[in-house]
């Protein structure tokens, strides 16, 4: 119960200080360096050392994390876990001041599959990364995160929508840009001229603010609920989560003397909108960070052949209120273990072998798991995971821990998943040999 209710507050305080991507990376570069990893840098060379623990970053929103063990990367392999950092969300446009009525606003656009509905009469503030030109002329970029709520998106009262409770579409365009502040008769505020006063105020020395990727999110803090605080409610549990328990799994195995084969963490951005970028999973980051490591092609090949991808991506727990959204035989429970994901039309890429040996490692370590499966008349949804295995051709599984509201601005999990999904991760991260190689 201690270690569930330390596991949980440690989680709680990682995604207060995540509000974006950019922000997660820093948070896991920041505990990476602390427990002795040294960082690379993609443009210099590397000169890896036996048992040297190491990490990357690329569009300060992905990371790549990994131990050298003794080395023996082509005949042990390597035992991989991959999460993604991104969370559907609504993005600032370039060109987003409004002055509608006497009030201003930004405009908005929608970054990947979000559930719109509860962004409304939310306490809002605003994160991400700003690039600017100094003071001497050069360029720079900072991440920048107000913390306060600073913004608003009003519902409109029943009174003026009365079929709101029988049918509500949203206009992403026209409804949910959201309020700032009054301006009365006046133009609408310089957006970047703000931005500006804000960077200063963290002692930036900025001369023009050029430009930004910024997102509104809840300021509501992530906390532990229910009856039995067997729940922990938050933003971003989609996927910083499986970031969060999988940095963790990796910390504890990088230790010289438990080390029995190569470990890695891979956290890509741009999962929520299809991958395909240069720090998205479909894009070339972890092949190109493996082939530096393992130094030719045969040996890569020969490596991935003897290697293992988990991609931990949560998964859609079984709702009370909508059972019947579920396949009645596939409906995991929260706080009952972590869910192995499968999809005959490869939208998940687990296979019988991958399946069974992590059924195997949660026998092992007296850990839970459940099994889920799409109703055969919806489709699925996807991960990072066959994405990964096509780019680098390693087995891989598909698993992740229940959660409710998923895409929502605030999510649901279990308290206990979290140490289950830990304690499995940590027991394939052990292995010395994978059995079916």
């Amino acid at each position: 119960m201690s270690e569930t209710f330390d596991l949980g507050q440690q989680l709680i305080d990682f995604l207060h200080h995540s509000p974006t991507p950019f922000h997660a990376t820093e948070q896991m570069s920041l505990r990476l360096v602390d427990a002795g990893f040294e960082r690379l840098e993609l443009g210099q060379s590397w000169n890896l050392k036996a048992y040297g623990r190491y990490f990357l970053t690329r569009n300060d929103s992905s990371l790549v994390a990994f131990t050298c063990a003794d080395q023996a990367y082509t005949e042990k392999g390597f035992r991989m876990v991959g999460a993604h950092t991104d969370s559907p969300c609504l993005r600032v446009k370039p060109n987003p001041e409004l002055s509608q009525n006497g009030y201003f606003q930004l405009g908005v656009e929608v970054y990947g599959g979000v559930l719109l509905n509860p962004w409304f009469d939310r306490d809002l503030s605003l994160a991400g990364r700003v690039s600017f030109s100094t003071l001497d002329g050069k360029l720079d970029s900072a991440l920048i995160d107000l913390r306060d709520p600073i913004a608003v998106i009003p519902s409109l009262a029943i009174h003026l929508d009365r079929d709101v409770n029988k049918n509500r579409s949203i206009n992403p365009q026209t409804q949910l840009p959201p309020i700032l502040s009054l301006c009365g008769d006046e133009q609408a505020p310089d957006f970047r001229a703000q931005l500006k006063q804000w960077l200063e105020a963290e002692h930036h020395k900025v001369d023009q603010v050029l430009d930004y990727e910024l997102s509104f999110y809840d300021t509501q803090s992530p906390a532990k609920i229910g009856l039995k605080q067997e729940f922990l409610a938050s933003a971003r549990l989609d996927n910083l989560l499986s970031c969060f328990i999988g940095l963790n799994t990796l910390i504890t195995n990088s230790d010289p003397k438990k080390q029995q084969a190569p470990c890695l963490l891979v956290c890509n951005d741009h999962e929520e909108v299809g991958s395909q970028t240069s720090s998205g999973a479909q894009g070339p980051l972890l092949e190109t960070v493996l082939e530096r490591i393992l130094g030719d092609r045969e040996s890569f090949t020969i490596s991935m052949e003897n290697s293992l991808m988990i991609s931990a991506d949560n998964a859609h727990g079984i709702h009370p209120n909508y059972a019947d959204r579920h396949d009645g035989k596939h409906g995991p429970l929260l706080n009952a273990g972590p869910v192995i994901k499968l999809n005959n039309n490869q939208r998940y890429a687990t296979n019988s072998e991958t399946s069974a040996l992590f059924r195997h490692l949660c026998e092992q370590v007296q850990v839970p798991c459940q099994s889920f499966v799409v109703r055969s008349d919806m489709a699925c949804g996807s991960t990072i995971g066959p994405i990964t295995a096509a780019e680098i051709g390693v087995r891989t599984l598909d698993i992740g821990v229940p959660t409710f509201g998923m895409h929502s601005i605030r999510e649901l999990a279990g308290t206990d998943d979290l140490l289950y999904l830990q304690r499995a991760l940590n027991q394939f991260m052990q292995l010395p040999k994978l059995p079916f190689c």
